[in-house]
């Protein structure tokens, strides 16, 4: 038996709490919930507890907190912003706000300052621990046992300390489907009816569901997610659950919301997304922002429909590791891996006095290349000379003028004249301290020049990429509408897929003439597909033979993109990839 408060000491409410949980222990039903009668026969029963007992709120050290805090600190970095946004739903009603690990410790607190002193007493604040063998009935003990949201309101409580209290917590759950955490919303005084919480159950819950989806996002950065929602009002903004996929359309990660789409009970994890959805991993593009969300709509095996939003996987971006000096070499890249490679070589050359070839198909930047090597060597001057049509006079004239340390730029080396080549090469070689540097749009193998000069002027080749196989066009896209629109305008995400599908025979340079089209044209400032200069040659805008492979590249392995770009379907980029034995790298 549980001994009774003495009237004077614990009053007629205290006593009339122990007898009501004396009646739970007879299997009597009182009316609480059954979560929290099964609570306080698990408090007597297995923790050998006393309600009586005015035990103060459970505290771990210092120390300890540290260790807890560092532990979950991914889970405080995807919390902090719904709990920032709840705390500002409830300010002024004298809420506060606990985040616990799945032991029951607080790792991050809000509360009003104002009482920051009652907060702590009653274990409102960090380090308090509230796991039910230590602090009996409550909220965060409940819903880590139930793993469901709880509210335990006032003498739902099973120790006397915490009567007063009223506590919503809700289960937040990584995304492998394990339980993570709680997130707590507690007064230390509340209205009497147990139905003033629903409001607090309402945020609590939704808040829990926004941690579980910040989690996810973090994770997915590789890899499709599918976000889903029974509203379209709420699709892009606040879905229900989401899903993280690889590749072949199996599920990687999910926000406990999607569990019911797996409804049998089984594992998710590894699961085909194609048993419980009406798609597959091809159809992800189709539901992307750049259409109407009621449009959106999924069905579901069992006759159901949703409304889908399909996040892409964000192509990895590699950074570019060169000298300090290399800063305009640095810019020309928004991450391609060939690009990184090529400048990677070029700041390395430029402080050299090796005689450099710029090769690449016309407009792919060969010129700025060679200005940006010339910024970060060691020369002065800088001299830059058409090829086409170069008089022995001319270059003979140009060079004598240059100082004893300059940058002698060559542009189409192809097209100098037989004359003016043999010239060339005792300019070469009288000019101490000259640095040249040519372009060619032929393949450097191919170039019909004298032996002797080719060998004086192919020290070293750098092959620039066409436009079409670079994997940082949306890099290049932002560049250019930052430096040559007058107002910060952007690309609707129609206007944005097309540019991305384009083949650009005219490389940068057509890109650049393109935008600057479209900057004129558009009368706001989010750039739509009527903004959009339609090729001015089809016929030219095909590519060039290239493997499967490196469209796939090219195209970040984004299966829509690559489709436009080969003028197919996605089902059949998808079935040349597997005759091919092609797959995404990593």
């Amino acid at each position: 038996m549980l001994t009774s408060a003495p009237e004077e000491d614990g009053g007629m409410s205290d006593r009339r709490h122990v007898e009501e949980i004396e009646r739970v222990l007879d299997g009597t039903q009182t009316g609480r919930d059954g979560f929290v009668s099964a609570s306080w026969r698990r408090c007597v029963e297995l923790y050998g507890m006393d309600p009586t007992r005015r035990d103060p709120a459970h505290i771990v050290t210092q120390t300890e907190l540290r260790d807890h805090r560092k532990q979950a600190e991914w889970l405080i970095g995807a919390a902090r912003s719904s709990l920032q946004s709840l705390f500002r739903q409830v300010a002024g009603q004298n809420y506060a706000l606990l985040l616990t690990n799945a032991t029951g410790v607080c790792v991050d607190f809000f509360g009003d300052d104002l009482f920051l002193d009652e907060l702590k007493a009653a274990g409102l604040y960090l380090g308090s621990n509230w796991s039910e063998d230590l602090a009996g009935t409550s909220g965060v003990g409940a819903c880590l046992v139930t793993q469901e949201p709880v509210t335990v309101h006032q003498d739902d409580h099973f120790g006397n300390a915490h009567v007063a209290l009223s506590c919503t917590s809700a289960p937040i759950f990584d995304s492998l489907g394990g339980l993570a955490a709680v997130l707590d919303i507690s007064l230390l005084r509340s209205p009497s009816p147990k139905r003033s919480q629903n409001l607090a159950m309402s945020l609590v819950t939704n808040a829990a569901r926004r941690v579980e989806m910040a989690n996810l996002m973090a994770e997915s950065r590789r890899d499709w997610v599918l976000r889903l929602s029974d509203s379209p009002e709420f699709l892009d903004v606040d879905p229900e659950a989401a899903v993280r996929l690889d590749d072949s359309g199996r599920v990687l990660g999910y926000t406990r919301g999607a569990r019911r789409l797996f409804s049998d009970g089984g594992a998710v994890i590894g699961r085909r997304i194609d048993e419980v959805l009406g798609l597959t991993i091809d159809d992800l593009p189709d539901l992307m922002r750049d259409r109407p969300t009621e449009e959106r709509i999924v069905q579901m095996r069992d006759g159901g429909a949703l409304f889908g939003h399909a996040i892409a996987p964000q192509a990895p971006r590699t950074a570019l590791r060169v000298d300090r000096r290399a800063g305009p070499l640095a810019g020309l890249s928004g991450g391609d891996p060939a690009m990184t490679r090529l400048l990677t070589q070029a700041a390395k050359l430029a402080r050299s006095a090796v005689p450099l070839l710029i090769a690449g198909e016309s407009g792919t930047g060969k010129t700025k290349l060679a200005h940006a090597i010339h910024m970060t060597g060691s020369t002065s001057g800088f001299l830059a000379m058409d090829c086409a049509g170069l008089t022995c006079d001319a270059l003979r004239a140009a060079c004598a003028d240059l100082p004893g340390s300059a940058t002698l730029l060559l542009r189409r080396i192809e097209d100098l004249p037989p004359a003016t080549a043999a010239v060339l090469v005792g300019v070469l070689d009288a000019g101490a301290g000259l640095r040249v540097i040519s372009t060619t749009c032929a393949a450097p193998g191919a170039l019909d020049l004298p032996r002797p000069l080719f060998h004086r002027l192919a020290g070293a080749v750098l092959d620039l990429p066409p436009l079409r196989q670079r994997q940082d066009i949306g890099w290049l896209v932002d560049r250019i509408l930052r430096r040559r629109s007058p107002q910060e305008m952007r690309l609707s995400p129609s206007a944005r897929a097309t540019l991305l599908g384009r083949h650009w025979p005219g490389n940068l340079r057509e890109l650049e003439q393109v935008l600057d089209v479209a900057i004129a044209l558009c009368e706001g400032r989010v750039i739509d597909l009527p903004d959009l200069p339609a090729p001015v040659d089809r016929s030219t805008d095909l590519p060039p033979p290239e493997s499967l492979e490196q469209i796939m590249e090219a195209c970040g392995w984004n299966m829509a993109r690559a489709a436009r770009r080969l003028g197919v379907n996605r089902s059949t980029v998808l079935r040349r990839l597997r005759q091919a034995g092609l797959q995404p790298p990593g």
